[in-house]
Order: structure tokens, then C-alpha cells, then sequence
């Protein structure tokens, strides 16, 4: 069963319920309140005729049958008076049928107090009611009536008029009702079908559907913006993955076509297999292993596979050991590598991947130098932060390429030539290892004046 048929059943059926509960209470509840006030009535009524009967026989010493029988007429109920001993004196009915006694001498009795109703063998109910004079019993008055006599025509009409009403209620509430909750369901269920219709195009292929919807329910609405975020993401990574697969093959296809022409020279016979050109197949193994080595750590990265394994160590002798590494390469290539360093100074993060992302940074710098070229290393210290310089005075890079320079195989010079651009992955892998340690990276560059990489981590608390 659809969203939508399931809202609006339970919609109806919820009114249903909500509109059997009120009716029945509202009508249980009136009714009995409406035959309460009629019973008071009816109450007031009898003790009415009971003071009037008592009146005419306190005036006269009696009353006559036939002016118990009009009474009776009049009111429309049976009437009968009996003296202190309970022998009927007279008694009248509303049709004129009634015993007629000569009403004697009614002797002193006790004081006799009302007796609630009680039906007799033909479906009366009757009440009694003491008579007095001078506050002493001169006899009884037995009043018959039906047991809903006090329900008046315009009594039943009231009541059938309040259920008719009740019932007339309830049904153009449930057409309403029905109505609203059919508009609400399908207001409910329209866009979350479109949404479905969005995931199952991105579920074939189509990471370019969006689900373009305009609802004023909150979680509709975010769950529409997810799925059009989900589609972008699953895009952009298609788009990510088609581009590096490019890259790589365009990386790989240039050391492999060396390889390969040099190969079929020395079988060709015109190239020596001399140590020199043997060399320069091996220099080019060694760049298809250094790629290799770089697309692993890279992906690793991307796929969550670093587990930096931190601990506290000096960071400052950590540097100082990268420099005395480097220096003698920078020398030997007429550069200079200047070390300002801070000692004393401790870290929490992986030791091992800090030295690779340095080592990645000198070398990146080393690539780029020109004549009498200079690398700063520095590292200070303040209350919040540990900071690590990378300042050389380079070519540095233009500012349209700044925002790209991390992104796998970016390289800046749009010849893609690896003897100064490298494999484009060492940016790449170092942002990542200083992600994976808290910290943070970012450059600052001015094309012809150089290029400043600054590393930011936490102090160890």
C-alpha cells in the first residue's frame, strides 16, 4: 500500500474513531443531563398537584371524585388518595376510569415522609406523597404514571433532533476530514516520489537528476537537499575518477613509450646496450617506481588507509636530522638550505609521516629553484599552535593555479614536464598527512618570487 493511501486511511479512520468517541459521550452526556432537568420537572410538577389536592382538602374536609378526575384529566396521570391506613378514598385516571369512595373521617398518624417510585403489576410507577394539616398526616397521595411520561413531544423531538444534528455532524466532518487528509497525503507523498524517481535515475546512471521540489516540510525538504548533495558528490567522484584514470595512463605512457622504443632499438640493432643507455632505461624504471609508489600512498589517503600512529617527540632535533639530510643535495646542485629552528620544542603526531611530508616539501622546493636559489626551513612556537615553514625562492607558482595545486596529478606547468613537475602527487600526499595529524596547509605564492608553505599543528597539551 502507497504512502498516500496509508495517510489518508489513517487520517479517516483516526476521525472516525475521534468523532464516535464525542458522539457517543456528547450524546450520553446531554441526554442524561436533558432527562435529569425533566425529571426535576416532573418533580416540581407532582409536588404542585400534591399542594393543591392537600389545599382543597384542608378548605373542604374532602375532595369530590369528579374533581379528582378532572384533575386527573388535566394532568394527565393517575390519581388516587388513601387514608392513614392506606384504604383508597378515591382514585381517578387521565381517561376518566377510576373508583369512586366517599371520603370519610381521616384519623391522626404519624408523620409519613415520600416513597421513591415503584412500577406495579401493569408497567405503572408510582410515587407517593404524605397530606397534612397542621403538620399531622391526614392520608396519602399515590400518583401513577408511565415510566417516560415525563418525555413531552417536544422532549422526543429535542432528543431526535440532537442525534440527527450529532449524526449530520459526523458525516460532513468525516467528508471534510477526508478531503484534508487526502490534500496532506498527497502533499507527502508527491515529493518523496519525486525524490524516489531522483535515486532510482542515480541508481542507473544518471548522477546529473536532481529532485527539485517546493515544500514547507522541514524534513522533506532536507531530505531532498541530501539527495541532490548525494547525486553532486557521486558525480564529482565520477568525474574525479575518470580524470585520474587519465592522469595515470597519460603518467604511465610516456616512461613506458621510452622503454619500449629504446627496447626495440637494441633490437633493431641501432642502440647499443652500452651502460649508458642502460642507464637510461633504469632511470626510467625508477620513475614508473616512484609513480607507482606515489598512486599507493595517494589512494591510501583518499580511502582512509592512514593510521597515523602519534607519540611525543621533539620535533626541533626531528628537523634539524631532515636538514642535515637535504643539505648536502642542495649543495651539490649549488642551492642553499637555511634552517631556522626553534629547539626545545615537542609534538603529538606520527614522527614518520612528518619526515615524509618535509622530505616532500624540500624536494617540491628543490624543483623549482633558480640560480643561487634558497630554502628557509623554519619552526616556531606560540601558546596555541606549532608552525613550520617551507620559504624558497623559486619560480612560485601563478595565482590561477594556487587553488589546484593539491589535487592529485595537478601540476602547474601546462608542458606536464616531470623533470620539473614531478608526478603531481606530492602536494597531494603531503595535505593529507597533514590532515591526518590535526594539522593544517596552505601556501602563499608570487609567480617569479617564490613560493611559502605554511604547516600548522596543535602544541601537545
Amino acid at each position: 500500500m502507497g504512502l498516500s493511501r496509508k495517510l489518508t486511511l489513517a487520517f479517516i479512520f483516526s476521525i472516525l474513531i475521534s468523532i464516535l468517541v464525542i458522539s457517543i459521550i456528547s450524546n450520553h452526556m446531554i441526554n442524561k443531563r436533558f432527562d435529569s432537568f425533566l425529571l426535576d420537572e416532573q418533580e416540581e410538577r407532582f409536588e404542585i398537584i400534591r399542594e393543591d389536592i392537600n389545599d382543597i382538602i384542608i378548605e373542604n374536609g374532602n375532595i369530590t371524585p369528579d374533581e379528582l378526575l378532572n384533575y386527573a384529566k388535566l394532568q394527565g396521570l393517575y390519581l388516587e388518595i388513601q387514608d392513614v391506613d392506606g384504604n383508597t378514598i378515591c382514585s381517578a385516571n387521565a381517561h376518566g376510569h377510576g373508583r369512586r369512595r366517599m371520603m370519610g373521617h381521616m384519623r391522626n398518624h404519624h408523620n409519613m415522609m415520600n416513597t421513591p417510585p415503584k412500577k406495579d403489576r401493569q408497567g405503572f410507577v408510582q410515587k407517593t406523597f404524605p397530606l397534612f394539616s397542621d403538620d399531622e398526616a391526614i392520608g396519602v397521595l399515590l400518583i401513577k404514571y408511565y415510566d417516560d411520561s415525563h418525555l413531552s413531544n417536544s422532549s422526543i423531538i429535542f432528543k431526535n433532533t440532537l442525534a440527527k444534528s450529532l449524526m449530520i455532524s459526523s458525516i460532513i466532518a468525516v467528508l471534510f476530514g477526508a478531503i484534508i487528509s487526502f490534500i496532506i497525503s498527497r502533499s507527502l507523498s508527491n515529493p518523496l516520489i519525486e525524490i524516489i524517481d531522483t535515486a532510482n535515475a542515480m541508481r542507473e546512471g544518471n548522477l546529473k537528476a536532481r529532485s527539485n521540489i517546493d515544500v514547507n516540510t522541514e524534513e522533506i525538504t532536507e531530505l531532498s537537499q541530501s539527495i541532490n548533495y548525494l547525486a553532486q558528490t557521486l558525480d564529482e567522484q565520477e568525474m574525479l575518477r575518470k580524470r585520474y584514470a587519465s592522469d595515470i595512463a597519460h603518467e604511465l605512457r610516456t616512461p613506458l613509450a621510452t622503454l619500449k622504443a629504446h627496447v626495440e632499438g637494441m633490437i633493431d640493432g641501432v642502440w647499443d646496450p652500452s651502460a649508458k643507455n642502460l642507464h637510461i632505461l633504469l632511470s626510467e624504471i625508477d620513475g614508473l617506481n616512484k609513480l607507482v609508489g606515489d598512486l599507493r600512498d595517494t589512494f591510501n589517503t583518499f580511502e582512509g588507509g592512514l593510521q597515523p600512529d602519534k607519540n611525543i617527540f621533539f620535533i626541533s632535533d626531528t628537523l634539524i636530522d631532515i636538514v642535515n639530510t637535504f643539505r648536502p643535495v642542495f649543495e651539490g646542485k649549488g642551492y642553499t638550505l637555511v634552517p631556522s629552528i626553534k629547539m626545545g620544542i615537542e609534538a603529538f603526531m606520527d614522527e614518520n609521516m612528518l619526515h615524509q611530508i618535509i622530505s616532500n616539501l624540500l624536494t617540491n622546493s628543490l624543483n623549482f629553484l633558480k640560480k643561487e636559489g634558497q630554502v628557509l626551513l623554519s619552526l616556531k612556537q606560540d601558546k596555541e599552535n606549532i608552525k613550520i615553514t617551507v620559504q624558497d625562492n623559486g619560480y612560485g607558482i601563478a595565482e590561477n593555479d594556487l587553488p589546484y595545486i593539491f589535487e592529485r596529478f595537478y601540476r602547474a606547468d601546462v608542458s606536464r614536464n616531470k623533470k620539473t613537475g614531478g608526478t603531481g602527487l606530492g602536494l597531494s600526499i603531503v595535505k593529507s598527512l597533514v590532515e591526518a595529524n590535526d594539522g593544517i596547509i596552505h601556501v602563499e605564492s608570487e609567480l617569479g618570487m617564490g613560493t611559502k608553505f605554511t604547516l600548522v599543528f596543535p602544541i601537545v597539551k
